[in-house]
């Protein structure tokens, strides 16, 4: 089974609990996080935005509730996430502000130039094409649109560090996958953190796409880490 795959059936396995597993495991700090997300958009980028693994839609919501003016398309591999996403965007008004449909971020249905801001939280880390990925961001962003992506980290401070290194490779796992009745799907998360790239390596990767202004902001000491960058303008 290739990565694409195994990611796709991983998701429609948790799907079902998968908002309570994220709240319970980050101790409930994914809701901060989120916030702090959708009120990363610079005034400029607001508009048409594009919520890329979107999951149960929390992102895409959370951005049209941060900005009224804000549409935004979501759109995930996952069709049992999906499913929930639609029933919450249903139950909350919010149909004529958001738009749900399965997309694989390496291969985008959309334009050239078409979003003003993208946003990615915690999906890249589960694609191994990510060039490919930050590539079609960029080719779908207009010119001084804003990228912002979001996955975790580990704390700088040593001995945090420490204690959330033991919680998340002694604690997250077992209890996430009792959580999410699976045998395998937190002992992965572990697995594709600790296989993205460090801080400095990946705001390299999104340099290279066509990104410039580049920035990180740090969440709950380092442990969720927002990375940003704006397409660069057209030089006539």
């Amino acid at each position: 089974m290739d990565k694409t795959s195994f990611v796709r059936k991983m998701f429609e396995d948790i799907a079902f609990s998968y908002d309570l597993q994220n709240s319970v495991l980050s101790l409930g700090r994914d809701i901060a996080w989120r916030k702090v997300l959708a009120r990363s958009f610079v005034p400029a980028c607001s508009g048409l935005i594009l919520d890329a693994a979107t999951g149960t839609s929390e992102v895409a919501m959370e951005i049209c509730r941060q900005d009224e003016t804000a549409h935004v398309v979501g759109i995930d591999i996952s069709p049992n996430m999906l499913g929930i996403a639609r029933e919450k965007v249903r139950t909350r008004h919010m149909e004529n502000r958001v738009d749900l449909g399965l997309g694989d971020g390496r291969s985008l249905p959309f334009k050239d130039d078409t979003f003003h801001g993208i946003s990615m939280a915690f999906g890249l880390r589960n694609i191994d094409e990510r060039k490919q990925v930050l590539a079609e961001f960029e080719r779908v962003l207009k010119p001084g649109g804003q990228l912002l992506i979001m996955e975790f980290g580990y704390p700088e401070d040593p001995l945090l560090r420490m204690i959330y290194g033991f919680y998340f490779h002694y604690v997250l796992p077992p209890l996430g996958n009792r959580l999410s009745r699976t045998d395998y799907a937190y002992s992965y998360l572990v697995e594709s953190v600790e296989s993205f790239p460090p801080k400095d390596a990946f705001m390299k990767e999104i340099e290279e796409a066509g990104f410039s202004e580049l920035g990180i902001r740090k969440l709950t000491f380092g442990i969720a880490l927002i990375y940003s960058g704006v397409k660069r303008k057209k030089v006539l």
